[in-house]
């Protein structure tokens, strides 16, 4: 039931320490899995070469007459000599996200986005880059990702390797892991406060309040995604951030000057991170137009112009093009195909681009149809490795279908602040929030062969990730609706707890889903990749 306005002030300090729990929870687990990440196949991989290596030298020494001591010493010094030489593992764990460390560690050590000399590195290979000429002419090797969120995560290591000399070569895991840590861990926790104070707004129960926050702190895959580098914690930050201003502005009846300025900020720095965002984007815009046409033009607009000329500026530097790499796959000029190549090595064998041929799950999903059952409740499915967002789009048809939808609000009086209900409409957050959901989801189904590969080896259908805050929100008054019912209190969390499931069993987030292991350990070979 509602929270009564005589009681509301001492009901949401209670919410508020429940959401402090919440989140340092949620935060202490990102941590632990940060702390300990590491390549595991590396690991075992470099763990049979040096132990190969170690019976090879005691054979010999055992030949020679070395024994006891002498012995442990020498094999020790093999060892360290030998692990020293590989250095196979390290705290990155795909090729995706080594993919934009390598542009960090050029940027910083040698002053350049092109990364030939870092992915020759033993650790550092990655496939997602591309080959294309620079400046001079010459040919050279660059991550596929733009590069405009690579360079602001080189300042922090470029401090540090000023500071220090330590490079992320030498000192991966002391350096990764830090970085990890402030690029992922604390703007999650911005993003959690700010999630808070929405729920606190737009929930009228303390159960669906709190039911929100568990299901932001535990039942999504942003937790997951923390141990590697991504774009989509950024995205997702940045949405909440728009939606946070925006809400402020449309609902609020706030005018301030940094409203405007943060939703337009924010919003394209969302863009830049998840394309599809610019839907979302472009919603905000016009209601921003719709509540002050001056405040649009002289706060919203220059910040959106800031990140455009950002983007656009690191990406010419970076290329040599205004174009960012995904818009260079022509099928008829081999020198606007940036992904499909032969790159020389010299005295090494030729590097032939992964993307030339290929395998698995990169090679897309022939069937449209069985691609979009995969993505809506199949093996990566939206809906069945996140159940719970079931909720949010029962949200949304119930703010739509509602005209006026009671809430509280904090009224000034002579007396100083009480609590008053009043009636809100809330269709316009569900319109917003709605048609954004659609036509993103609907862009990547709609995908041509080679892009229909459910976000690559991955364990969801990461894709959405940045949509998180808006479901969060619209689950709200579905949430609220069974605070009556023990019954479906108890559903909802079946639907937090098979959420929570599917995010916390990757270890590593660059792996199949839960779904399709199960599928090939029942033996359904059939089940498309």
């Amino acid at each position: 039931m509602s929270t009564p306005p005589q009681s509301a002030d001492a009901a949401a300090s209670v919410r508020w320490l429940v959401y402090l729990v919440l989140i340092a929870i949620a935060v202490g687990q990102m941590l632990g899995d940060i702390f300990a990440v590491n390549s595991t196949e590396f690991a075992r991989l470099e763990d049979e070469k040096v132990k190969a290596a170690k019976a090879e030298t005691e054979k010999k020494l055992r030949a020679q007459g070395i024994e006891g001591e002498e012995l442990a010493a020498k094999l020790a010094d093999r060892e360290a000599d030998v692990r020293s030489r590989l250095r196979l593992q390290r705290p990155f764990l795909s090729a995706n996200d080594r993919s934009r460390w390598n542009t960090i560690r050029a940027l910083v050590e040698q002053g350049t986005y092109a990364i030939d000399d870092i992915q020759a590195e033993p650790g550092w290979d990655t496939i997602d880059m591309v080959k294309h000429r620079d400046k001079s002419g010459e040919y050279h090797l660059y991550s596929s990702k733009p590069p405009l969120l690579a360079t602001l995560y080189a300042g922090p290591y470029w401090l540090i390797h000023r500071t220090t000399g330590y490079t992320l070569a030498d000192h991966p895991y002391e350096i990764g892991r830090g970085l990890l840590v402030l690029f992922n861990v604390i703007p999650l926790v911005v993003y959690y406060v700010l999630l808070a104070r929405l729920v606190e707004q737009y929930g009228r129960t303390d159960w669906g309040r709190i039911f929100a926050m568990a299901v932001a702190t535990f039942g999504t895959f942003l937790n997951t995604f923390a141990v590697v580098l991504n774009n989509h914690i950024p995205a997702a930050i940045c949405a909440v951030i728009t939606l946070y201003a925006a809400l402020r502005i449309w609902y609020d009846g706030r005018r301030e000057w940094r409203y405007f300025a943060v939703a337009g900020f924010f919003g394209a720095m969302c863009v830049v991170n998840e394309l599809p965002a610019a839907s979302f984007f472009a919603a905000v815009a016009v209601a921003m137009l719709i509540c002050s046409l001056r405040q649009t033009i002289l706060a919203f607009v220059p910040a959106v112009a800031l990140v455009a000329a950002a983007y656009f500026g690191t990406n010419y530097i970076a290329h040599d093009s205004w174009r960012p790499p995904y818009m260079h796959r022509s099928q008829t000029d081999p020198d606007d195909d940036w992904y499909r190549y032969t790159y020389d090595r010299g005295a090494r064998k030729n590097l032939v681009s992964y993307w030339t041929d290929p395998k698995g799950i990169d090679r897309g999903e022939r069937s449209q149809e069985v691609y979009a059952f995969n993505v809506l409740v199949g093996q990566h499915g939206i809906f069945s490795l996140t159940p719970v967002w079931l909720l949010s789009f029962a949200g949304m048809a119930m703010w739509l279908i509602r005209r006026r939808y009671p809430n509280y609000k904090l009224v000034d009086t002579p007396l100083g602040q009480v609590v008053a209900e009043e009636l809100v409409d809330r269709r316009a957050l569900a319109l917003l929030v709605g048609s954004v959901s659609l036509v993103c989801i609907a862009f990547y189904i709609l995908r041509p062969l080679e892009d229909r590969n459910y976000g690559g080896m991955t364990s969801a259908f990461r894709w959405v990730f940045w949509l998180a805050p808006l479901w969060i929100v619209t689950l709200l008054p579905a949430a609220d609706a069974t605070a009556r019912s023990r019954t479906w209190r108890i559903l909802c969390a079946i639907l937090l707890a098979a959420s929570a499931l599917s995010a916390a069993y990757p270890r590593n987030p660059w792996s199949h889903p839960w779904i399709r292991n199960f599928a090939m350990y029942m033996g359904w070979s059939e089940l498309p990749p």
